[in-house]
């Protein structure tokens, strides 16, 4: 299992959302943050913008799925078909187990799943 993070524009996280739902990964957790990447803000006028708003999506995936959830954020949230500075940023992560607390179920990256004894 993977934990992708990604970052992204406020006004492509919709869609990004719509494309994860119909690629079948409906379960997302967005966050409003704010940060800078490598272009350090943007400078409009005198004013300078060094922290923007940016949308961050945890989604939780098997291996299998991890190409496809990546491809399918890059696809919604670019900017025209080569992309733009600020477009965001995607980070994976192992996950090492889940567990669902409604069913006190524990999934492990091998695809076993066990009952958490309460």
């Amino acid at each position: 299992m993977v934990m992708i993070k990604a970052i992204v524009r406020p006004e492509k996280v919709d869609n990004v959302l719509e494309e994860l739902m119909a690629a079948g990964f409906p379960a997302v957790t967005k966050l409003s943050v704010h940060g800078r990447g490598k272009q350090r803000g943007i400078k409009i006028g005198n004013v300078v913008y060094d922290e923007l708003p940016k949308e961050l999506l945890l989604i939780a995936v098997k291996d299998s799925e991890r190409d496809l959830v990546i491809k399918t954020i890059i696809r919604a949230a670019r900017t025209g078909d080569k992309g733009a500075f600020g477009d965001g940023k995607i980070f994976v992560a192992p996950l090492e187990e889940a567990y669902t607390i409604s069913s006190a179920i524990r999934e492990l990256p091998d695809g076993r799943v066990e009952e958490v004894k309460l």
